[in-house]
C-alpha cells in the first residue's frame, strides 16, 4: 500500500497525486493548502540546487523539528523525500521550512494568497473592513428608515469583531504550539467578497433586491499541522469556541442592560456568533468541524451541540412575539 506524503499514514483506496509538487497523498491532505504544497516544491527546488553545500546525515524524525532549527539539520543529496524503505517515515521533513516562512526573504512562495509579504496588520484590516463592510450591506435593508439607523453601523461591528477574534482564535492557539501563522487575504476569496460588495452596493443604490454576500476574505494559514491530532484539532476548535465564548458573553450583557432596542440588538450580535460558530462546524471541505470531528468527535458534539442550541434559543427570543419577547418592556 502506498503512504501519504504528508503524513506518512497508509493510504486508504486510490491515492490522489499532486500535479504541483509529485507525491501522492492520502483523503485528508489531497488539497495542495493540506500539504503545504508551496513548502513542499519549494523544499524540492532547494535540494535541487547546485549551490546548496549542506549534506543530510539523519533520517526524518518522527516528530516536526522545531521551528528554530529549521534549516540547520544537514541532509545529502541522493535523499528523495517521500521515499521509504518500509518503515515508518515522517515525510515533511520540518527541517526544510525556514525559520520564518512568511518573510519576504525566505524564498517561499505562496500560491493563492493576495499580496503574501504585506503586514499581517494590512491583511487583518483589509478582511475585518471588508466583514464591516458586508455587514452594513447586510443590516441596511431592515433598519433603514425606522429610526434605529444607528443600529446598522452597531450589528456590521459586532459582525466584524466575531469574523476578528473567530480568526485570532486559530492564530494564537497556533501560536501556543510554536507554529508558523499568519492571517492571509486569499486570492479567490477576495474576488468573491468583493465582487458580493460591489453588487449588493450597486442594488441598495437602485432600490433593487440584493443577494446573500459570501464573507471569505482570508484566513488564518498556519505551517506544521502535518496530521489530525489533539495539536490539530485544538487550533480548528478555537475559532467556534471563542464565538462560543463570545456570544455567550453577549447574551447574558443582553438580559443585564433594560434599554430595548439595545438590548434586543445586543441578543442578535450574540446570535450573529452562534451562527458564524455553528456555520464552521459543518464537516465538510475546509471548516473547521471536518477536522475536529475526524479528531475528537465527542469534542465536536459538545462544541457543535452546545452552538446550535444556543443559536435556536437565541432565535426565539429575538423573534418572539411581543406579547412574550423577553427584550420588549
Amino acid at each position: 500500500m502506498a503512504n501519504c506524503a504528508h503524513c506518512g499514514g497508509e493510504i486508504i483506496g486510490d491515492p490522489f497525486h499532486c500535479s504541483e509538487c509529485g507525491y501522492d497523498y492520502c483523503a485528508i491532505h489531497k488539497d495542495p493548502v493540506n500539504h503545504d504544497c508551496n513548502i513542499v516544491r519549494e523544499s524540492l527546488r532547494l535540494q535541487q540546487s547546485p549551490t546548496v553545500i549542506q549534506s543530510y546525515s539523519q533520517m526524518p524524525q518522527q516528530s516536526p523539528v522545531p521551528q528554530e532549527q529549521a534549516y540547520q539539520q544537514p541532509y545529502t543529496p541522493g535523499v528523495v523525500r517521500g521515499t521509504t524503505d518500509g518503515t515508518y517515515t515522517w515525510y515533511r521533513q520540518e527541517s526544510q521550512v525556514p525559520v520564518n516562512a512568511f518573510d519576504p526573504d525566505s524564498g517561499i512562495k505562496f500560491k493563492g494568497i493576495l499580496l503574501p509579504h504585506k503586514s499581517e496588520l494590512f491583511h487583518f484590516i483589509i478582511g475585518v473592513s471588508l466583514i464591516y463592510i458586508i455587514g452594513i450591506i447586510t443590516f441596511t435593508p431592515n433598519l433603514i428608515n425606522t429610526g434605529y439607523e444607528w443600529a446598522i453601523f452597531m450589528l456590521a461591528g459586532f459582525y466584524a469583531t466575531a469574523f476578528l477574534f473567530h480568526e485570532l482564535g486559530h492564530r494564537q492557539v497556533a501560536a501556543h504550539f510554536n507554529l508558523q501563522t499568519k492571517f492571509r487575504l486569499l486570492t479567490f476569496g477576495m474576488i468573491l467578497t468583493v465582487f458580493g460588495v460591489v453588487i449588493n452596493i450597486y442594488s441598495l443604490i437602485s432600490g433593487g433586491n440584493s443577494f446573500p454576500s459570501l464573507a471569505l476574505p482570508g484566513a488564518v494559514v498556519v505551517l506544521g499541522l502535518s496530521k489530525i491530532d489533539k495539536t490539530t484539532g485544538l487550533c480548528k476548535a478555537a475559532g467556534p469556541t471563542v464565538n462560543l465564548v463570545y456570544g455567550i458573553i453577549l447574551f447574558i450583557i443582553s438580559f443585564i442592560i433594560p434599554i430595548y432596542p439595545l438590548n434586543m440588538l445586543i441578543g442578535l450580535a450574540a446570535n450573529l456568533n452562534f451562527m458564524l460558530g455553528t456555520f464552521n462546524m459543518i464537516p465538510i471541505g475546509i471548516l473547521d468541524g471536518q477536522n475536529i470531528w475526524k479528531w475528537n468527535k465527542k469534542v465536536y458534539i459538545a462544541l457543535c451541540g452546545s452552538l446550535l442550541t444556543l443559536l435556536i434559543i437565541t432565535y426565539m427570543l429575538i423573534y418572539a412575539p411581543i406579547s412574550t419577547n423577553p427584550y420588549i418592556p
